[in-house]
């Protein structure tokens, strides 16, 4: 059964109270709309229709290619959504799955649910119901004699016995792609907000003979369309509880998912700990058996495993397996450490390859470098990369030790098994082996303190 999907993704969100289209809103580190696309795909539906209208260029900007646009302008109702749709629909589709790009919490196995129903036969049409407690706000689903869905009642229109219906609609649906064309084209906006609604499909599906059934979900949260900024946090907090979940039941230990926060895309290997206030965004990817403490904010990063982390700050870093970074380690992009490396704190490194086992272990800046295995990098070491216009190389070879203090004017290299004196500012090559000292000759200027400094001139005034 080839099926296509159409999401709805026109309306302002006026709510939102944004000059950002709602369903560009970020929930788990995706938007909205990637996450429900995200979920349709999952459930097998590949070809997929996006109706934009308000911020359209922005939203397919934000998509990106690959994808199908429908554009809706002015912005009708539902039903006129599905109809500016319908003509980028392959002629050859059998169901046409329709859902809201406000709806982030749906799931990939209720959607393939709805297919697997509909492709049982039978039904014209199946909605995604939910029962809830209070269905205060929500259309009504409507049955006739013989359980077939009739009718969706919105709350202002619905009779009292109407209201006291507790089985909702969610907004997704899957209908026949011939009988959805057929009842599309015939909606009429017969009524106060002059719109076109698509919940009068199945009334003239039901008019038509055709049965209308239902999927009740089973957790009406996952139904749950985000209207505010409230709704959002909302989504986003159900999201992060699913994320951590699936971690803690696939092997990682999670102190406290409460305080975690773990975006959808983020990979974690089995036995990895995460202490609490630990930030994981973007394409992450832990290995296993790692070691997050204290805070660490890592975007964008992949880390080796058994590495081990302490108030880390990386973006768009490499870390490698066995690796000790922090406390108070800032990763900038470009940062690639090889396996075993020590990073300690108040090290900052940018766009720089530090080989294995080598040793930064504290209050250092490599940025720019390229520096070999087993080197021990002391304390105040800076390669100083910028001229005032370019960006210039650092080369440190294997097994070099660099004494505190020490200034690497790039563009330089320090060769294989060099020592570099604490205090140097090195402007030129060190041969292989050898050892730099570049300082300036000391000069001791007698009772300087007692007679010239700015302090004797004031006591003297």
């Amino acid at each position: 059964m080839k099926t296509t999907a159409i999401c709805l993704a026109a309306g302002k969100g006026t709510r939102m109270k944004s000059t950002l289209p709602k369903v560009l809103h970020k929930v788990g580190g995706r938007t909205m709309l990637e996450q429900v696309l995200g979920e349709v795909k999952a459930s097998g539906v590949e070809e997929q229709c996006i109706v934009v209208g308000h911020g359209a260029a922005e939203v397919q900007a934000a998509l990106g290619e690959g994808y199908t646009f429908a554009l809706q302008q002015p912005q009708l109702g539902t039903g006129h959504c599905v109809q500016c749709a319908i003509p980028n629909v392959p002629a050859d589709t059998d169901a046409v799955l329709i859902v809201c790009g406000d709806t982030p919490l749906l799931r990939a196995e209720t959607l393939t649910a709805l297919r697997e129903k509909f492709a049982a036969g039978g039904a014209a049409g199946i909605v995604l119901t939910a029962v809830m407690p209070d269905p205060t706000g929500y259309g009504r689903i409507i049955r006739d004699a013989a359980g077939s869905v009739c009718a969706i009642v919105e709350e202002k229109d619905a009779a009292p016995e109407q209201k006291a219906v507790r089985e909702i609609n969610t907004g997704a649906y899957i209908f026949a792609y011939a009988e959805l064309c057929d009842a599309i084209g015939r909606l009429d906006n017969n009524n106060a907000q002059h719109e076109y609604y698509l919940t009068d499909v199945i009334k003239l599906l039901a008019a038509a003979g055709c049965r209308v059934d239902t999927l009740v979900v089973d957790d009406p949260v996952e139904t749950m369309g985000v209207n505010d900024r409230v709704q959002l946090a909302e989504a986003a907090a159900e999201l992060r509880r699913r994320k951590n979940r699936e971690l803690m039941l696939s092997g990682v230990t999670i102190i406290d998912p409460a305080s975690c926060y773990i975006e959808q895309d983020v990979q974690v290997g089995q036995d990895t700990v995460i202490y609490p206030h630990c930030q994981l965004r973007g394409n992450t990817v832990i290995g296993a058996g790692c070691v997050l403490e204290g805070e660490c904010i890592l975007t964008d990063t992949v880390v080796g495993d058994g590495s081990h982390l302490i108030k880390v700050v990386a973006d768009r870093a490499e870390i490698g397996a066995h690796a000790n970074i922090g406390p108070f380690a800032y990763l900038r992009p470009g940062t690639r450490l090889a396996d075993e490396v020590k990073v300690g704190d108040f090290a900052e490194i940018k766009n720089a390859r530090i080989g294995k086992g080598s040793k930064i272990p504290h209050l250092s800046y490599i940025g720019d470098a390229e520096v070999g295995e087993h080197v021990n990098i002391g304390c105040g070491t800076i390669t100083c990369n910028y001229d005032g216009v370019n960006k210039h190389l650092t080369k440190i070879g294997n097994n070099v030790f660099i004494g505190s203090n020490t200034n690497l004017v790039a563009p330089v290299e320090v060769a294989d098994d060099a020592f570099v004196g604490a205090g140097s500012t090195i402007t030129t090559p060190v041969e292989a082996g050898a050892l730099a000292v570049e300082r300036g000759k000391r000069r001791d200027i007698p009772r300087w303190n007692l007679e010239q400094s700015p302090r004797a001139r004031q006591k003297k005034d």
